[in-house]
């Protein structure tokens, strides 16, 4: 009877960790940049809630923290937490292309979080919402454009 009992347990405690590892899905994100001149841009991945407030970062491309707060939006909740909560990677040139792993929280499709990519190139224009895309599996199964330095951004899910 105690053997059984463990083989329950067991079988729970997996169970409950695959659901809890499928609430999340990897998407891959391809980053194509338009063509400009001079340094290479820092771009910064956010959540963004339903009222329009930072809830997480997700992605910085850019190590050197020095740089941080020529996002302006941005470096107003990272100030606050001082804590960067994302993967981070190199900076991206113009003209250049990358590709960054995102984990996105399948729960928050569909009710009205969006994801914001900011960019910012030294002694050049901020751009605050270069690229924002709605977080809806239609949106992240598609191409958006941006409106700076992004030239256009891609989605692709990872299958499990």
């Amino acid at each position: 009877m105690k053997t059984f009992f463990k083989i329950c347990v067991l079988v729970l405690l997996v169970s409950f960790t695959t659901q809890a590892s499928a609430q999340t899905s990897k998407y891959k994100c391809m980053l194509q940049m338009n063509a400009y001149t001079g340094e290479a841009a820092y771009v910064v991945v956010s959540l963004i809630s339903p009222k329009g407030d930072y809830e997480k970062t997700l992605y910085m491309m850019g190590k050197d923290k020095k740089w941080y707060n020529g996002f302006k939006e941005w470096f107003k909740f990272f100030s606050k937490t001082q804590k960067l909560d994302a993967k981070t990677g190199a900076s991206i040139g113009g003209g250049d292309r990358t590709l960054v792993n995102l984990d996105i929280e399948d729960s928050l499709l569909d009710k009205g979080y969006k994801l914001r990519f900011e960019s910012s190139v030294e002694a050049q224009k901020y751009h605050v919402a270069d690229v924002e895309i709605p977080l809806t599996a239609e949106a992240l199964a598609g191409k958006s454009d941006g409106k700076g330095y992004i030239k256009y951004i891609r989605f692709s899910k990872v299958q499990p």
